[in-house]
């Protein structure tokens, strides 16, 4: 909440009479008004468009929406088991502090939300652990402006969570009941920088491609090529990969071809669709 200027409290006390004391205020003719009123109706534009940049989220989203009073369990959970396992990027912490987890699980485990843990959402399928979230989406290194594939949209928690940072996220999700949810939920919440389809993510989504960031939810037993392929020049792309041992594997698409990295060892739902059959 923005705190209200003291001289703002000041000026209407004056107003009900209270006694000015010290030297007399000065005074300001008509065109000195004029033109610091034009510089601050001029100004403020400028400085909320570049608010909106810098931190890649709007007051549309969560925070705008109420959240039943569970803010102070995000922060608890982002301060024990997010920041407090070493993720630093600010803006990946107050996305995780702003997406309201609650409303993205069936209501019988909503009160589990803000566990660090993979919660059932029905399908077969889990909304992942908040860390492996926030480990995945700062590995990505995301900026404002950026496009993102999600495969896998599951709970659409994730897509939330891109959703704070960046400009555009297309996701993709095989089970239509779980993306029509997910759709909704995300409209819902006010994210309408996210465009939610049901189909096999396994062949990426080429009408909008490339993309800036690619990530996937789902472990294939390798990477789709096609995915590959849909990465801008620069493009990063983060996937669990595996059978029984599954490790998250980050690539980046460069000049000189495609530099990979294995970096945490995981657990997710397996790839299904067209990726059993490869």
């Amino acid at each position: 909440m923005l705190k209200q200027p003291a001289g703002i409290m000041l000026l209407s006390e004056g107003r009900r009479g209270r006694t000015r004391t010290g030297p007399p205020p000065p005074s300001y003719d008509d065109n000195t008004v004029n033109q610091a009123l034009s510089f601050f109706l001029l100004a403020l534009p400028l400085a909320v468009a570049s608010h909106w940049m810098l931190c890649g989220c709007s007051t549309r989203r969560s925070e705008a929406a109420g959240d039943g009073g569970r803010r102070a369990e995000r922060d608890a959970i982002v301060a024990s088991s997010i920041e407090g396992r070493g993720i630093r990027d600010p803006r990946v912490l107050a996305a995780m502090r702003a997406v309201e987890r609650h409303r993205f699980v069936p209501e019988g485990v909503r009160s589990q939300a803000y566990e660090d843990r993979a919660l059932p959402i029905g399908f077969r399928q889990t909304i992942s652990q908040p860390y492996v979230v926030a480990f995945m989406t700062e590995a990505l290194e995301l900026e404002p402006h950026e496009r993102v594939l999600e495969v896998g949209t599951g709970s659409g928690y994730q897509a939330a969570v891109l959703a704070e940072l960046v400009a555009e996220v297309y996701s993709i999700e095989i089970v239509a009941e779980l993306a029509e949810r997910a759709g909704r939920t995300l409209a819902e919440l006010g994210y309408d920088n996210v465009e939610v389809r049901a189909g096999d993510g396994y062949r990426g989504w080429p009408e909008h491609a490339p993309f800036d960031a690619i990530i996937v939810t789902a472990a294939p037993d390798h990477v789709p090529p096609a995915l590959v392929e849909q990465l801008a020049m620069g493009g990063r792309m983060i996937v669990p990969v595996g059978d029984r041992n599954q490790e998250l594997v980050l690539l980046e698409r460069t000049t000189t071809g495609l530099d990979e990295r294995r970096v945490l060892p995981v657990r997710f739902v397996p790839m299904t669709g067209e990726a059993e059959k490869r």
